[in-house]
């Protein structure tokens, strides 16, 4: 029996925390380097772009099985294998000297993280007290959130001052510390039960949540109306149906979709689905507009982003200890409302749009996605029973990456049919200046999408209450619950 009430909790988030960091860090730190990498493999922008798509893929595969795996193996176990996988596979792509292993260093981290994200939350939510996981879980999203931010500015300067081959190499030491404060300081916190794992439901999983993010991943690149991109999302999708109707029926689920019963984790779900694909998209979408459009270099573009990053970080355990107080809609409502306001301004942007309106526009949304994500997060596993925890987080970490995605998929079909809109109106589509004004165009046009999905998301968010820890944890008390875990 381990007594969990004595645990030093500021050792173990540093090693969570580090690990998250560089784990989250990886989700945008290649997006600069693409020219870079394109120039030292000889390789195709096609062909390069499985370095993210790959990594999102594999992600969103392994997220799901981590609730299984949680139970057969020890929060250490977990843990030291994970941040494990990811220092093999960065080793491995600092020193690749071909494409191909480069790919399997990236699939290496990538299958650390997806093993990572999910337990991370879980060890949060099980060493924290109720009335203490907001402060904590602000302290994760300082990371969570912070990390991809500053991805682009830090890959711009890396890139132009030393090489790739630094974007990995400088990883290497804090995916260690982590490894190694981890090793020293963190105790088992989860129970081990080793139920029956179910294959054909990991299968199921598989294909779908991998063929819904490939197949919306290829959309981006070759278009919605290509039958293999088709194909893929339609088996990823009734592979789906097939997985969620089987866990309802198991009565040791891999991912106990019994999670949506409970009001407050749905709505939760829902609100952060939308959120991630505005975020991820807007990563994406302003550094095209500023390269493009503005003609920035890649270092100045990721330089606009990173007061909107810096922010972000500080605001997320500000709203993390706020929550504690309030709840979650004293910070989801005006948190959502800056970014409608936020979104409605990129569709606003063109040639003329000054460097100080980008800035400003930019840091409104991070403040406000920093005032929502926390707190619904926490508010939806605060609703859900111990045993539910593994399974909460998992769900939550498979939307994040499903939605970067399909977002990242949708935002760039509009932006490129709001471009050929634009082109087909004009006397001379092939003009510098039109092609331009194009690319301006069909970026407005996808943001007026996001306007649409946040306003949705705010009138959603109206319904959202605190999410009350389950009675059995409130009335035998969280020490107690806590000693009764082995």
């Amino acid at each position: 029996m381990i007594d969990l009430t004595s645990l030093k909790r500021g050792p173990i988030m540093v090693a969570l925390i580090v690990g998250m960091f560089v784990a989250a860090l990886n989700e945008t730190l290649m997006g600069n380097a693409f020219p870079a990498l394109m120039e030292a493999f000889g390789a195709s922008a096609t062909k390069v772009q499985w370095l993210t798509t790959a990594y999102l893929l594999v992600v969103g595969v392994l997220v799901p099985v981590t609730a299984v795996l949680q139970q057969w193996f020890t929060t250490r176990q977990m843990f030291l294998t994970a941040m494990s996988l990811f220092f093999v596979g960065t080793l491995i792509s600092a020193v690749s000297p071909v494409f191909g292993l480069l790919l399997a260093g990236r699939i290496l981290q990538a299958a650390g993280t997806g093993m990572l994200l999910p337990l991370i939350m879980n060890i949060i939510m099980t060493i924290y007290p109720p009335d203490k996981r907001g402060g904590a879980m602000g302290m994760l999203g300082l990371v969570v959130m912070f990390a991809p931010a500053i991805g682009p500015t830090l890959s711009g300067l890396i890139v132009d001052a030393l090489s790739w081959r630094w974007l990995f190499y400088l990883v290497l030491p804090l995916a260690l510390l982590s490894i190694v404060v981890g090793a020293a300081v963190l105790r088992n916190v989860s129970e081990v039960t080793r139920p029956r794992v179910d294959i054909l439901s990991i299968l199921m999983s598989t294909i779908g949540f991998g063929g819904i993010v490939y197949g919306f991943s290829s959309a981006g690149e070759k278009g919605w109306a290509e039958p293999f991109v088709i194909w893929m999302i339609v088996a990823g999708g009734v592979a789906l149906v097939l997985f969620i109707w089987r866990q309802l029926v198991l009565e040791e689920p891999v991912m106990d979709m019994r999670a949506f019963r409970y009001p407050t984790f749905a709505l939760a779900s829902v609100l952060m689905f939308v959120l991630l694909m505005t975020f991820f998209s807007s990563a994406i979408m302003l550094p095209m507009f500023m390269q493009g459009v503005l003609m920035m270099t890649a270092f100045k573009s990721g330089l606009v982003l990173l007061p909107g990053g810096i922010l972000n970080g500080l605001m997320a355990p500000i709203s993390g200890k706020l929550f504690d107080q309030f709840g979650p809609r004293v910070l989801v409502i005006p948190g959502l409302t800056l970014a409608v306001i936020s979104l409605w301004l990129f569709t606003r942007f063109g040639e003329t749009t000054s460097t100080g309106l980008l800035i400003a526009a930019h840091i409104t949304l991070m403040v406000g996605i920093a005032l929502v994500m926390m707190p619904i997060q926490t508010a939806g596993l605060n609703e859900l029973p111990r045993h539910l925890h593994p399974h909460g987080t998992a769900i939550l970490n498979t939307l994040q990456q499903v939605s970067g995605a399909i977002g990242i998929a949708l935002y760039i079909s509009i932006m490129s049919r709001g471009q050929k809109q634009y082109l087909s109106t004009v006397s001379d589509p092939q003009s510098a200046i039109e092609m331009t004004k194009a690319l301006a165009a069909g970026i407005n046009d996808a943001f007026w999408f996001g306007v649409i999905a946040a306003s949705v998301a705010l009138f959603l968010g109206l319904f959202l209450r605190k999410g009350k820890a389950p009675e059995q944890e409130q009335a035998l008390g969280y020490e107690a619950t806590q000693r009764e875990i082995l």
